[in-house]
């Protein structure tokens, strides 16, 4: 058995949903897929002493999921004040909608789209309810309007699919961009060395204990993917595909659409470093 501390970003074994800081509690969606690992993790976020959560990601449009959610903040004599999303991929979004109608509150995001109310989110914006302090961190590449939530109090960060609690993510070509993407990892991990942050609390997956090692094990994957794709060209792979059979072989083939993806992102990267 592989011992969790040894792998990257030491993940927490266990139960997924439950306490994961002192402000954090994690309520796992039922929508496991290769794609959602164990499935959507929504964060309900508040102060100990306070009245009022904020919920991260309701996840996906299904009723006992949104029902459990309400009933976890119930339960520990508090009511949603407010919610939050990272993006709008339909594993974490799609029940944002009937989520605020069952709990009469707004919905704040990046993407106008996905807003109910008047307020959105942007990059430098602190969402505060009750004593809560979150600040917005834009993190760009997974998707063009991917956020993480910096929670100071508990030095952790709550990612989105921007570092996920297992394996590593996708640049979903073409509203995700590589170089985007390179940056906000390098952002994450500044948060990690300047503000202390050890914690990552990902939208699927376990809870990671080491973030700058999980953040600093994503830029040597990305890097180490890039270097094989440029090879992979050079060595006479022209399409997508043909990289994707090539350089994801070992890779479960379930995945490769998604690699796919990926790969078209990274060949985007690199014309445009004319680098191939």
């Amino acid at each position: 058995m592989t011992n969790a501390a040894a792998l990257p970003g030491q993940p927490r074994g266990g139960v997924l949903s439950g306490p994961a800081t002192a402000r954090t509690v994690n309520v796992l969606a039922p929508n496991p897929s290769p794609m959602t690992l164990d499935g959507t993790n929504t964060w309900v976020v508040a102060e100990p002493d306070s009245r009022l959560a904020v919920v991260v990601d309701p996840g996906p449009l299904d009723e006992d999921h949104l029902a459990n959610v309400i009933a976890t903040v119930e339960r520990s004599g508090r009511r949603v004040g407010l919610t939050l999303l990272t993006h709008g991929h339909a594993d974490h979004a799609e029940g944002a909608k009937r989520f605020a109608e069952l709990t009469g509150t707004k919905v704040r995001a990046l993407d106008p789209s996905l807003r109910l109310g008047d307020e959105g989110l942007a990059a430098g914006d602190v969402v505060e309810l009750e004593g809560l302090e979150m600040r917005v961190v834009p993190t760009p590449g997974h998707t063009s309007d991917s956020l993480s939530f910096h929670l100071p109090a508990d030095r952790a960060v709550l990612t989105g699919d921007t570092v996920l609690g297992r394996g590593t993510t996708m640049v979903a070509h073409p509203d995700g961009r590589l170089g985007d993407y390179l940056d906000s990892l390098r952002r994450l991990r500044s948060l990690t060395v300047d503000d202390g942050v050890h914690t990552v609390l990902p939208g699927h997956g376990p809870v990671l204990d080491d973030a700058q090692g999980a953040v600093e094990y994503y830029l040597a994957h990305r890097a180490n993917r890039l270097a094989q794709v440029e090879t992979a060209v050079e060595g006479g792979f022209r399409t997508s595909a043909e990289v994707v059979a090539h350089v994801y072989a070992d890779v479960d083939r379930s995945l490769w659409p998604a690699a796919e993806l990926s790969v078209r992102a990274q060949l985007e990267y690199l014309r445009e470093h004319g680098l191939v």
